[in-house]
């Protein structure tokens, strides 16, 4: 792990209660040069690509192959963002695949990793922050969890919830994490982490301003697909409309 890789990271930490920090993901190259062109912070390359780019039902599906695919073109593109790759299901069952994979995702260009779950994880994190390898936890809903839990559900909802999610945070940040996304955690209980944490929280589905930072899906940020936009999801364009009407235009004229 090369030492601008840790410096970013590093910073990144630093700014909880400096400045906000802006995350997009970011599943090829001319998505990533335009993010990092625009000052993005962060760019993951999510296992949600297996939704919005392979056409897959949820996340389970993703294998190491797509992600070190897409963690390469992500990296030839990017120049100045922290670029995270996620660590897809079952690629982390024990600390040394843990490890193993985290290594072949840096080597395919990602700055660090990132992995869904807190206590049962923190062994995991610790042998791969060890290695000198930066790592993003996830707290909160867990997608590679969906089909166990039956659906994607509101966390965050009860005092014992909370003291869940805070424990798991915990873990994550002593193990050495730089930062925790909270994904679907209820708004109170967002900000209430956010303020007992030490290392930034990334939230998405969380409320706005409850967490240090926010990250969206480059499709629901875009319009980029349009058969399922979540409910928390703040479109700003409508390029699935704009790539529709040119393939018209373009027919009309062949």
């Amino acid at each position: 792990m090369s030492t601008t890789s840790q410096a970013k990271a590093e910073r990144l930490r630093q700014s909880k209660g400096q400045q906000k920090i802006a995350c997009l993901t970011a599943y090829d190259y001319p998505t990533a040069r335009l993010l990092d062109e625009a000052g993005i912070d962060l760019l993951l390359v999510g296992d949600s690509l297996g939704m919005v780019v392979l056409g897959y039902p949820d996340t389970t599906h993703v294998t190491m192959q797509h992600m070190l695919h897409h963690v390469a073109a992500v990296a030839r593109g990017n120049t100045n963002a922290l670029v995270v790759g996620d660590l897809p299901i079952h690629s982390y069952d024990s600390p040394a695949e843990a490890l193993e994979n985290a290594q072949l995702l840096v080597d395919a260009g990602a700055d660090a990793v990132k992995l869904e779950g807190g206590v049962r994880q923190a062994e995991k994190v610790k042998a791969i922050v060890d290695a000198g390898i930066p790592v993003f936890g996830h707290m909160g809903m867990l997608p590679q969890r969906v089909l166990e839990e039956g659906g994607y559900k509101k966390k965050g909802k009860s005092e014992a919830e909370y003291e869940a999610i805070l424990e798991g945070c915990r873990a994550l940040e002593n193990a050495g994490v730089f930062a925790i996304v909270l994904e679907s955690v209820v708004p109170a209980t967002a900000q209430r982490l956010t303020e007992q944490l030490s290392v930034p929280t990334i939230g998405i589905g969380c409320g706005d301003n409850t967490c240090d930072g926010e990250v969206a899906v480059i499709t629901d940020l875009v319009g980029g697909y349009p058969w399922f936009v979540p409910p928390f999801a703040k479109p700003q364009a409508n390029i699935s409309s704009d790539i529709a009407q040119a393939a018209v235009r373009y027919k009309g004229q062949v």
